[in-house]
Order: structure tokens, then C-alpha cells, then sequence
């Protein structure tokens, strides 16, 4: 099929087909939106116009920022270094607790009011020394086409780029998908398919799905993060089981990030996620075996640093976004006892970008 963009943001896309009864079913996503004549999609940016699927925000934003990577979060993905982040409109989960709802609930392509093309995105990225792209806030299976030439643009320029998911998609597109990314950061948002069907309004099996692929079947460099909401995916046998699965499915080397909750959205009557919470979730998932757990959203320097499993020494110091010490060597080693420290690290050291958040505007073109 010939891709086709226009100014309007309308884009051509390929996973669909035509039903008996004369609706068109998106085959991006496990929700197998089947839709009539302008009618859109759950996600609400793939529509049917015309008897096929189209992207709807193809070239636009909700904003571009210029972040730490370690905001991502990714703490073994160059470290340091400063990542160009935007995102669009919608997404293909119903999550209560989304803590980007502004932009991942809304309904309005006013809102992105931001425009840039592919080429357009690269050239800022390297313009302002970012090492790479990200597609956050939102998730970039809903607008994949438009993430995956700008993951072509970027690498043209030797940047690289980086998918925030949930992980909700098909076998065929996200083969194709991830063909375009180097790095990626899964929400694997609890471990009950009752969590997932109540809050939401997802499955839990297609997340699993995807980090066994891409573990198994692609050199994208992942981590996951869990946000822990009190009462809801925070027990010591959901943490347990989820513990076991990860370490059996994708080994004791993956990065995980247990984030605090904070109300939002559908769940303003739950209470923060303790500090403690955090800790008892990092402390049984080494347990099992798992060598790098992180805390996020709060204040923790033992639960942000990287720690060498090994003989114990700290090896990346982190307060926040901030790296505060650096041991690695420069093929990534621990320098005390030579244990290999998983990642992706540059031979010349980290970055310095530290916490600094910058808003970046495009211009208002492409």
C-alpha cells in the first residue's frame, strides 16, 4: 500500500481488513476496534475514513520536551544523556491511574498543537545534543507509523530511539515495530488479569507477550516499570508471582522500576504509595534473583543506584535524574570484580544532562 501523509495529520496505515458486514477492523491492538464509516477507534487517533484505517495525528504533538533518559525510566540505556520526548493524543488502554491523562484521555486534536515531520524531529534532537527520541506520554503503538519514521529519521543521524509502552499490541505490527526501536520501557502494570480487565480495561496475557519477544527475539534493550497502587497490585503474592515470572520469562538482568502512585485521573480516593511499599516490592524481586530494581517518584539514592551484584559496590550513584558517581569501566564493567553490568553504556562515560527539564517548540510547522 502507498503511505500517504497530508498536512491534516491524515496518514495511511496497514493493519486492518474489511468485515462481511461493510465495517473495517483495526489489527494494531488486541482490541480489534471494528468500525463504521468515521467512526474512530478506542485509542481515538486510527479512524475509519473511507473504508479504510487511517492514523489521524500523523506529524503531531502534544509537545516536545527535552528530558533526562533516566526519566523514562531507563537506567541502563546512556546514562546521562539528555532524550528528546513528545507524544500525541490517546491510547489504546483505559488505565483509572493514568498519570498522563491530559494528553493520553484526550480528545481534542486541537490540543496538539505541535507540528513537526520525521526529518524535522532528527535535526532539533541533534541540534540540541540529545542522543535520542523518545515516544512517551502516550503510547506509541496508536501512532506507530508516524514513531517509526521518526525512529528511521534519527538513525540516520545516529540517534536512537526509544519506545514507553504498555506493550499492548499485535504479533505482526509489533515485529514491525520494533524493528525501528533501539531501546523501549514496558509497563508491565500488575499481574492479575483482573487487574488488567477492571483498571484497565486491558489484558494482561498480550503484555506478557510482548516482553517474552522482546527478549527472545529482538537486541531492543528494555526495562520495566510497575507503578504500585495501594490495594490494588501492591500484595506480597502479586509481587512475589510477578517476581517469579520475570525472572524464569526474561531473566535476572532486566531492569525494574517500581514507581509511586499518586491519585489521578478515575483513582483520586487512593492514597499515595508509601515509600515502604516501594521497598518491600525491590527488596522481594532480589529475592528471586532479579540484580537491578529501582524505586521512582520518590526520594531514594540506595533504590535509584545501580549496585554491583556481584560484590556489592555502587556503581552508577543516582539522586533523582542526577548521576552523583560513576565506576564503570569503559567496556562496563564493575571495576572491583570485573562482573559485566548489562546495558547500553558509551565507552566515554555518562552524560551530564542532570534533572533539567526543557520545553521545546518546533516552530509550528513542519
Amino acid at each position: 500500500m502507498k503511505m500517504e501523509t497530508s498536512l491534516t495529520g491524515i496518514h495511511e496505515t496497514k493493519y486492518w481488513h474489511r468485515l462481511e458486514d461493510g465495517r473495517v477492523q483495526c489489527d494494531v491492538c488486541p482490541r480489534a476496534c471494528k468500525l463504521q464509516e468515521g467512526q474512530r477507534g478506542f485509542c481515538f487517533v486510527r479512524a475509519n475514513q473511507g473504508g479504510r484505517i487511517v492514523l489521524t495525528t500523523y506529524g503531531l504533538s502534544s509537545g516536545f520536551c527535552v528530558d533526562p533518559i533516566e526519566k523514562k525510566p531507563l537506567s541502563h540505556f546512556l546514562p546521562g544523556t539528555p532524550v528528546l520526548s513528545f507524544g500525541t493524543a490517546g491510547c489504546n488502554l483505559g488505565c483509572r491511574f493514568c498519570q498522563n491523562w491530559d494528553m493520553s484521555k484526550s480528545r481534542e486534536i486541537a490540543t496538539l498543537a505541535d507540528q513537526a515531520s520525521p526529518e524535522k524531529i532528527a535535526e532539533k534532537a541533534r541540534e540540541l545534543g540529545c542522543r535520542s527520541v523518545a515516544f512517551t506520554y502516550n503510547d506509541p503503538v496508536i501512532f506507530m507509523e508516524y514513531a517509526m519514521d521518526v525512529a528511521d529519521a534519527c538513525r540516520r543521524r545516529e540517534i536512537k530511539a526509544v519506545a514507553v509502552s504498555a506493550g499492548y499490541i499485535c504479533p505482526e505490527p509489533r515485529r514491525e515495530f520494533y524493528t525501528h526501536m533501539d531501546a523501549a520501557n514496558i509497563d508491565l502494570k500488575g499481574f492479575s488479569e483482573q487487574f488488567y480487565s477492571k483498571i484497565c480495561s486491558g489484558h494482561l496475557q498480550n503484555v506478557l507477550e510482548t516482553l517474552v519477544y522482546l527478549k527472545r527475539e529482538t537486541e531492543v534493550w528494555f526495562e520495566i516499570t510497575t507503578l504500585l497502587i495501594p490495594g490494588e497490585n501492591d500484595s506480597d503474592k502479586e509481587l512475589h508471582a510477578m517476581s517469579e515470572w520475570v525472572v524464569e520469562n526474561l531473566g535476572v538482568d532486566v531492569p525494574w522500576h517500581f514507581s509511586a502512585f499518586h491519585p489521578d485521573w478515575k483513582m483520586r480516593d487512593h492514597p499515595d504509595t508509601p515509600e515502604s511499599t516501594l521497598t518491600r516490592a525491590r527488596k522481594i524481586a532480589m529475592g528471586h534473583g532479579v540484580r537491578y530494581a529501582y524505586v521512582g517518584n520518590v526520594h531514594d539514592e540506595e533504590g535509584d543506584s545501580t549496585w554491583c551484584p556481584q560484590c556489592g559496590r555502587r556503581l552508577i550513584g543516582r539522586d533523582w535524574y542526577r548521576l552523583t558517581e560513576w565506576a564503570l569501566t569503559r567496556e562496563g564493567d564493575c571495576p572491583d570484580c570485573g562482573t559485566r553490568v548489562p546495558g547500553v553504556f558509551e565507552a566515554e562515560g555518562p552524560g551530564d544532562w542532570g534533572r533539567r527539564r526543557l520545553p521545546v517548540s518546533m516552530g509550528g510547522s513542519c
